[in-house]
């Protein structure tokens, strides 16, 4: 079975807004993921709605067929509107207003208090509810106390490292560990942040990944060789067609 791949669409949100203007039409380049094979949709509406908008991702959600992953911060404000989204799934992000992208997992041990009653809340509407984590063992099991689905573990660590040899294989030992942990525990495990064309072939290796939300590169690919293309590109690496 391949790998399902989440396509995070933020920023094309980003060059839209660049300009104050329409193009490119989030919902336009959402359709185009789509014919390009992917599995969803990944949107992460941000506190101060830097590139993802409220109407964005209603749109999106309204027109695709493909589900929509709807990534969160902890909020009340963003329960009220992931539970009037009803996305298929959703994943609670850390978030700080001066950081460029998502620095790192969600601090779920010092959390899981303030966080436990709004995942469960998710899953009461029948959302499925990831937490995006550090692949650290004693943060996925209070990842798993928490309720939720599965985490998402954060690559971004692995992805910085790719040119350090030494680097790289101790932080894949990590991922391997954490990926090992969740199917002993029957956990769902995904993985995403900094993921490439050339960095995702050592995850492949992981029996139990069940999705990678990849969304910078393919934005980056898509600019030469175009959105239907960059997609089907990952999917087929994904599928093991590529090897």
């Amino acid at each position: 079975m391949s790998i399902k791949l989440g396509i995070n669409i933020d920023h094309a949100a980003t060059l839209r807004n660049a300009r104050a203007e329409n193009d490119p039409s989030i919902v336009e380049f959402a359709l185009a993921v789509q014919k390009g094979g992917a599995d969803s949709i990944t949107m992460h509406l941000r506190e101060d709605r830097r590139h993802i908008r409220d109407n964005d991702i209603f749109l999106v959600r309204e027109h695709c067929k493909i589900p929509v992953n709807f990534e969160m911060a902890a909020t009340v404000e963003m329960l009220d509107i992931a539970l009037k989204l009803n996305p298929m799934s959703a994943c609670i992000v850390p978030e700080k207003r001066d950081e460029v992208t998502t620095e790192g997992g969600l601090d779920i041990k010092n959390k899981l208090a303030e966080i436990k009653p709004l995942i469960l809340k998710l899953l009461e509407y029948k959302i499925d509810v990831f937490i995006f984590v550090e692949p650290d063992i004693e943060t996925i099991k209070y990842a798993m106390e928490s309720g939720a689905t599965g985490v998402e573990v954060h690559t971004g660590a692995y992805a910085h490292s790719f040119g350090n040899t030494t680097a790289r294989k101790k932080q894949l030992e990590k991922i391997f560990s954490a990926a090992q942990f969740c199917v002993e525990n029957n956990f769902e495990f995904h993985a995403g942040h900094g993921l490439n064309y050339h960095n995702i072939y050592e995850l492949l290796k992981i029996s139990n990944l069940v999705e990678v939300n990849i969304g910078h590169s393919i934005l980056s690919r898509a600019l030469f060789s175009g959105i239907h293309r960059a997609v089907h590109d990952m999917k087929q690496i994904l599928s093991g067609h590529d090897q």
